[in-house]
């Protein structure tokens, strides 16, 4: 599968204000007259703004990708497969009322309003490289929370060896859905040890706003020493099991797609080398860099993995 890295003029970006709330703005606009832009937007609404700190122990000192360098561009499957396609479709998603349901091996079990879980939790804005399995890769100001907070609110039983998410299911809304191109519900698992690990983070925004739709509103994973299928986006379910659960690229594509999918620049895709990669935003011919193993987090969280061979777990 080919990549096709964007080429953008200046006068085509899109700007921030836009790309967070176009539909939003526009549906008011319509519907009540431009006096309605003027108004503060609710809690949770995309492109409002987020109160958090930075955390600079867990954020790389690379510089970030600008805005309008990753704007429009995303792999969301439910809402189409090319990368524009989520920027574009994704306005059909509403983001409330949103719950989530928690079952398995957990004392606390059942369906939690997700204002209800994000009330008084502190938030963070964490800088993390992000590497696509196609070889692409970008540095993002990630705001969010430890995975851990909220999985121990729900007390998992010694019996919980790992955790599955699994993305809303609604053709309705997420049009890509109609399409048998993967089984849906989109769903992706973690070792315990792995979703209990102080990098994993539960998102809710970028650049200091709430998450677009088409980056996962209103919930969504980021694993930063994983390829970014194993980061599911718009989560609806969270439960806790005694075996390793399926995950959906691993479903489509066993050969291909692993369930640990560890950033690892010696185990190449079947199709193309993961020895490398473009960091989006650079020049289209200037050099690949190198990947980095564990995409550049080695040091916090190889020793998960000690005695394990990577190639077979892939």
């Amino acid at each position: 599968m080919s990549v096709r890295v964007p080429r953008i003029a200046p006068s085509e970006i899109t700007p921030p204000e836009v790309y967070f709330n176009r539909r939003t703005l526009l549906a008011g606009a319509l519907a009540a007259g431009a006096s309605s832009l003027l108004r503060a937007e609710p809690a949770g609404a995309p492109g409002a703004t987020l109160n958090y700190t930075r955390n600079a122990r867990y954020s790389v000192s690379e510089q970030p990708n600008k805005f309008e360098e990753i704007a429009g561009y995303n792999n969301f499957y439910e809402f189409g497969t090319d990368k524009e396609s989520p920027s574009e479709n994704a306005h059909t998603l509403k983001t409330r009322p949103w719950t989530v349901t928690v079952q398995g091996e957990a004392e606390v079990r059942g369906t939690f309003d997700l204002d209800d879980l994000l009330k008084n939790q502190p938030l963070e804005e964490r800088i993390y490289r992000f590497r696509c399995v196609e070889a692409w890769s970008l540095v993002v100001p990630w705001v969010g929370f430890p995975l851990s907070d909220l999985l121990a609110r729900f007390k998992p039983t010694a019996r919980a060896k790992y955790v599955e998410f699994t993305t809303l299911y609604d053709p309705h809304q997420m049009p890509g859905q109609r399409s048998p191109i993967l089984n849906w519900p989109y769903v992706e698992g973690l070792r315990m040890d792995e979703a209990m690990h102080p990098l994993t983070l539960l998102v809710v925004g970028l650049y200091g706003r709430v998450l677009p739709n088409q980056d996962g509103a209103p919930l969504r994973l980021i694993v930063p020493w994983k390829y970014g299928f194993k980061s599911v986006k718009s989560i609806v379910k969270i439960g806790f099991s005694t075996y390793q659960p399926r995950n959906t690229w691993n479903i489509a594509a066993p050969n291909e797609y692993g369930f640990y999918a560890n950033v690892n620049p010696q185990v190449d895709h079947p199709r193309w080398s993961q020895a490398s990669e473009r960091r989006i935003g650079a020049p289209f011919f200037a050099a690949r860099r190198p990947t980095l193993m564990f995409n550049g987090y080695a040091e916090q969280v190889a020793s998960l993995y000690q005695g394990m061979d990577l190639r077979r777990n892939f």
